[in-house]
């Protein structure tokens, strides 16, 4: 259809060309339904996507070498570590010049507790220097090289000035090693030895038991689930209700419930002596271990995989299962050829909803797991509430959000994330 016309282009009731006046009530329109989602975008950022993006900047940030003794990395800058000999004067007059004004505004004891992660003993080498940078008079005192050594032996152990060269960069991998069980040592990156490589073995065991409690929570909801959707509604709203009342107590207290239960001395392993199917020297070890996380978070996320499958159940019309049985099917052909391929969409939404929770989780692995059975989540809230060692639990985490992407591309190739849906 043409804006035009033979005496020119047409024009709305105001003289406005027909075309720029519908071009603006477009954009009108648009501008109106952005403003109607501001405030859920703008919360979006805040709470999710900054947050994510600090974490993803914090797992590279290395600036606090840098910042707090530029001088000093100015001047290892033409120091060789392969020679394996300490640095000359000048880099330890830089580095007293630095800490004089680390000392000063209180930053040295942050920069050791930093390169501590990479070094032990860097952290007490800075804050007892610290006490010494100050009596000295950077105009007579020099040289300082003997002054360092004599002060504290670490400044003449070359590992003390490998690490500090190894991380003045602004920007290290340093943590991405450490979380894969490497690090940076004398003749380059080189993997730990014995029990410091934990990280690899943590990030398999969490993917590994996230599918068993995904598994175990299909075995147990899908039945419910079925129950629920081919019930009378009197009797589904009833159970349906037992179903949601777990959301009804704390978190806390249903895996504190569990301990009580599982501990050797607890009710299950009583009632399994009361019946005669163990003695009570051979109680069950049911806890502090893997099995125990298992039935414990299996308990706590059976509700996020009934959900879906419920709600997608209770869309598929009885009929086709009873035509399929006047057709000559069996209870099981019609239920598996006909019913099952229609919950699948349901299947897939509970599936990935409850894998996603179980990786995350670090309560219930942390009160119920003991050694062997906690996830990577535990070392994650550990790094950041215990040994504050933000850089490694941000690495940690970017590697487990890795992961957790390319297992939901892996489910979008394989099963199509089109055929998941809530009902």
């Amino acid at each position: 259809m043409s804006d035009t016309t033979e005496t020119g282009p047409m024009l709305a009731a105001d003289g406005t060309p027909l075309k720029v006046s519908l071009n603006r009530a477009l954009r009108r329109q648009k501008l109106r339904a952005l403003a109607l989602i501001a405030p859920l975008l703008l919360f979006v950022l805040i709470t999710f996507v900054v947050p994510i993006g600090s974490m993803l900047f914090r797992s590279v940030e290395n600036e606090i070498v840098r910042d707090t003794l530029p001088k000093t990395v100015a001047a290892l800058k033409n120091w060789d570590p392969s020679l394996h000999e300490l640095p000359g004067e000048p880099v330890y007059a830089a580095l007293a010049a630095d800490l004089k004004v680390a000392v000063e505004e209180k930053t040295h004891t942050k920069l050791g507790s930093r390169l501590n992660y990479e070094n032990p003993g860097m952290s007490s080498l800075f804050r007892q220097i610290g006490r010494s940078v100050k009596k000295w008079d950077l105009a007579t005192d020099a040289p300082f090289k003997e002054k360092f050594i004599e002060a504290n032996k670490g400044w003449g152990d070359f590992s003390t000035w490998r690490t500090l060269k190894t991380y003045s960069p602004a920007y290290t991998n340093g943590y991405f090693l450490n979380a894969i069980d490497f690090e940076k040592g004398p003749d380059g990156i080189r993997q730990r030895e014995g029990n410091q490589k934990i990280y690899v073995t943590l990030f398999i065991r969490t993917l590994w038991m996230a599918l068993v409690i995904m598994g175990s929570c299909l075995l147990l909801g899908y039945p419910v689930a079925w129950l629920l959707a081919n019930l009378p509604n009197k009797t589904a709203n009833l159970l349906m209700i037992l179903v949601l009342l777990p959301f009804w107590t704390s978190l806390l207290v249903r895996t504190s419930a569990w301990k009580v239960l599982l501990q050797q001395q607890g009710v299950i392993n009583d009632v399994l002596i009361w019946l005669g199917f163990i003695s009570d020297e051979n109680r069950l070890v049911m806890i502090n271990n893997q099995f125990g996380t298992i039935v414990a978070m299996t308990h706590i996320l059976l509700p996020f995989m009934i959900l879906p499958l419920y709600s997608v159940m209770k869309t598929i019309p009885p009929s086709y299962v009873r035509a399929a049985k006047s057709l000559g099917a069996t209870d099981w052909t019609a239920f598996w050829r006909v019913y099952f391929p229609q919950s699948i969409p349901g299947i897939g939404a509970g599936a990935i909803l409850v894998f996603i929770l179980s990786i995350g989780f670090y309560i219930t692995p942390e009160l119920v797991g003991g050694t062997q059975g906690v996830f990577i989540s535990n070392r994650i809230a550990y790094h950041i509430s215990s040994s504050l060692n933000w850089g490694l639990a941000a690495a940690l985490g970017t590697i487990l959000l890795a992961a957790v992407m390319l297992l939901y591309w892996a489910y979008d190739k394989i099963v199509g994330i089109d055929n998941v849906k809530l009902g």
